[in-house]
């Protein structure tokens, strides 16, 4: 694999103290960690290993990944493998992409509290999703689909949002029946976006009653009621944005779709361009012109500011299944699916498909243990590299030099 010229890591190691003398008192420890697990990824600073080919005696030092899930070097293995994880669970039918969207209004308390507001997210947009498909005027079935939560725009901006991958239909509410949506339309986005606007705002109000938005507001006040009452006054004045994406075409489409959304991190490093005089040149898709690409310049401080907006609070799930397809169900349940329309195509059953062939968006796992200079032999390790903490680590401050 070829390293980009420019990474955030780079950025993160040559601006980072800049950085923290401007924003380092605001940063929550998640974030703190981020500055550093990303700075050492695959270097001396975290160790690693001497692997020799069994067969040409190729030599090549392996640094140790810092294995963080806001990394761009670390995901996109970690991407490839869970896809590959999926791809026996995908129903022969098509499937529909659903992005449910915060209003802005509400990014103020969504920084302020992400731990509540996107555990909030998820859970108005599955039971919107749910709660729509199971009435008979539009589907009458019980769902089954993966959400993702992304929470960036194209320039790193604050953007809450879950990605919903949808099979184009469901179970009947007996669950002797595969019930099926209308071709090439899902639900009508209208009422989806009614019904999560106001689940959301109840689940909202419901936090607020139970004390879970307690202390200093996001303006740095005492939290007052009468702020949050005004901000939900606003937000249920808002029209929501409930988006439905034309439907892929199968299950080939769905994993492409999947390599590139659900570990992906708030900018790639292959977005990134020059790091100039402290401003960071990235590549956007400018939505307004249609997706045109473009570039826009940010400084360092800026840039790396906006990159840790996104860090998740510790532990928290991003990735989430429902209905026919949570996991204490899976296997079952998609066993089910899968019978059901054998049965509806005239056939005993539809057996699990054999996972796609790759297109443009899915890496492979790569075989770490074939040598990359003959193809044929195999990497051994012959050694161990113990890790080079730099001085400024044993002086127990965040790292960014680990030369």
């Amino acid at each position: 694999m070829i390293r980009p010229q420019l990474e955030v890591a780079d950025v993160i190691r040559s601006q980072g103290d800049a950085f923290l003398a401007q924003f380092g008192a605001t940063l929550l420890p998640e974030q703190r960690r981020v500055l550093n697990d990303l700075a050492r990824c695959r270097t001396a600073a975290l160790g690693g290993h001497v692997e020799e080919c069994d067969q040409c005696g190729h030599q090549q030092i392996a640094y140790n990944s810092c294995r963080n899930r806001h990394c761009p070097k670390c995901q996109a293995t970690a991407a490839a493998q869970w896809v590959e994880d999926q791809a026996a669970d995908l129903l022969p039918v098509e499937y529909f992409h659903v992005v449910f969207t915060l209003p802005a209004v509400l990014n103020p308390i969504a920084l302020k509290y992400p731990r509540v507001v996107y555990g909030l997210l998820f859970r108005a947009a599955a039971e919107t999703l749910q709660q729509v498909a199971a009435d008979p005027k539009h589907l009458g079935a019980e769902l089954g689909f993966l959400a993702v939560l992304h929470t960036w725009g194209q320039g790193l901006q604050f953007h809450p949002h879950v990605h919903c991958v949808v099979p184009g239909g469901g179970l009947s509410p007996d669950g002797t029946r595969w019930v099926a949506c209308r071709p090439g339309f899902f639900l009508p986005v209208r009422v989806l976006s009614r019904v999560f606007r106001g689940k959301f705002l109840a689940g909202l109000r419901a936090a607020v009653a139970r004390g879970q938005l307690s202390g200093d507001d996001p303006g740095g006040t005492p939290a007052d009621p009468g702020s949050f009452s005004r901000l939900l006054a606003a937000a249920a004045q808002t029209e929501w944005v409930v988006y439905a994406k034309p439907p892929f075409g199968g299950p080939e489409q769905v994993l492409k779709y999947l390599a590139r959304y659900t570990h992906r991190v708030a900018i790639s490093n292959s977005r990134l361009v020059e790091l100039r005089d402290g401003v960071i040149h990235f590549r956007v898709k400018d939505y307004a012109q249609g997706g045109r690409p473009r570039k826009i310049a940010l400084e360092a401080s800026e840039f790396l500011r906006r990159f840790l907006q996104h860090v998740l609070p510790t532990g928290f799930v991003r990735i989430r299944h429902y209905g026919f397809l949570a996991h204490r169900c899976r296997q079952a349940r998609v066993a089910l699916c899968r019978d059901l329309l054998g049965r509806a195509a005239g056939t005993a059953d539809v057996p699990p498909s054999d996972p796609p062939e790759r297109g443009p968006g899915i890496t492979p796992v790569r075989d770490a243990a074939v040598c990359p200079v003959c193809g044929v032999g195999r990497l051994v390790v012959i050694a161990e590299l113990p890790p080079l903490p730099s001085r400024r680590e044993l002086m127990a401050s965040p790292v960014f030099d680990t030369s």
